[in-house]
């Protein structure tokens, strides 16, 4: 899977790695964890694909106002 994700991606992956282990570490179970895990991975690459998309969209007007 890591050699064919995005940053975002990586990124919210890097994250689920680290929140699974606080979530073992409270003793949460598996399906839990998993209802958990999901729901957080789907809000961040919401948040990241949709700053992606704004940032390109920023470098867009303002390469439209320097030509």
């Amino acid at each position: 899977m890591r050699d064919h994700a995005n940053i975002e991606q990586l990124l919210v992956l890097a994250n689920l790695e680290s929140m699974n282990a606080e979530l073992i570490h409270m003793q949460l179970t598996q399906s839990e964890r998993l209802i958990r895990l999901n729901t957080i991975a789907i809000r961040q690459l919401e948040i990241l694909t949709q700053s992606a998309i704004n940032l390109g969209n920023t470098k867009l007007h303002l390469q439209d106002g320097n030509e």
